[in-house]
């Protein structure tokens, strides 16, 4: 079958996937999944159906048990996208899931108005939309937190963000994270292995409003980047520590794709869901 394979250029922007299918039979049309490309980085968040309330939530301290379980069935990842020998990878830098055993490689082609991917090493299938952000200003950057030993990427395609901060605690390879947690040997210790921020969300004149997050009680904050008065590589974002208190984050830009004067302007009110 003759195959309209895309390049690495023209996936830049926002994606959507309508389904997923694996070779047991199950399917998947009901989870909220977006992907969003830069030049070559990119964050992608996939949330289950059905998200409880979370009893109110303000912080991860106040994270119950059931909270956790919930939360630690979502997938999400960020990092940098190759293309060798007919597959592309996703290479994953930062991984809400513990490491996996399989590679996240597949081919892509357009078919019938959407993008498909089929996996390298399992054969799902996954249909994905594109949202047309590709014709609007991008910049992506790496990130480096020393103080807190954690890496981060942040992608901007004109209003829409997404952005994405390491946990700090180690977890075990080649398991599922609702299994560590379930398994952690006390509440807080559970909390801390869901403490991976992979988060979208719109800029506007009011700053970087975060919709929806790995960690919810993120969603509707302000991550608003921006470099301190003395310049140099140095990013700050806003974040709310494990106890519900401010706290600034120092960010040590790697690499940066695209124009650091797009990524932190702000814009006029919208957003895309």
């Amino acid at each position: 079958m003759a195959r309209n394979e895309p390049t690495i250029q023209e996936l830049g922007g926002l994606w959507r996937r309508s389904l997923i299918a694996w070779p047991d039979g199950r399917r998947d049309t009901q989870s909220w999944v977006n992907w969003l490309q830069g030049p070559s980085f990119y964050i992608d968040l996939r949330q289950p159906d059905l998200r409880p309330a979370l009893a109110g939530a303000t912080h991860l301290r106040q994270l119950s048990p059931d909270d956790l379980d919930w939360l630690s069935l979502q997938e999400g990842f960020a990092g940098e996208l190759h293309y060798a020998q007919g597959f592309f990878e996703w290479r994953r830098e930062i991984d809400f899931q513990p490491q996996a055993v399989y590679s996240d490689m597949g081919r892509l082609w357009f078919e019938k108005g959407m993008m498909i991917e089929e996996g390298k090493d399992i054969a799902y299938i996954e249909h994905w939309h594109s949202e047309m952000l590709d014709r609007l200003p991008f910049c992506a950057l790496r990130l480096d937190d020393a103080e807190a030993g954690c890496r981060g990427y942040i992608v901007r395609r004109g209003p829409l963000f997404m952005y994405a901060r390491a946990r700090s605690a180690a977890v075990p390879p080649n398991v599922h994270l609702r299994d560590c947690v379930a398994g952690a040997e006390s509440l807080e210790a559970a909390q801390d292995f869901v403490d991976c921020e992979i988060s979208q969300g719109v800029v506007t004149s009011a700053g970087w409003i975060i919709q929806r997050s790995s960690l919810p009680y993120r969603e509707g904050r302000c991550l608003q980047p921006v470099l301190p008065p003395v310049g140099g590589s140095r990013l700050v974002t806003s974040d709310v520590g494990p106890n519900g208190a401010a706290l600034v984050r120092h960010w040590e830009v790697l690499d940066m794709q695209g124009r650091l004067e797009d990524m932190l302007m702000n814009e006029r009110a919208g957003g895309v869901r």
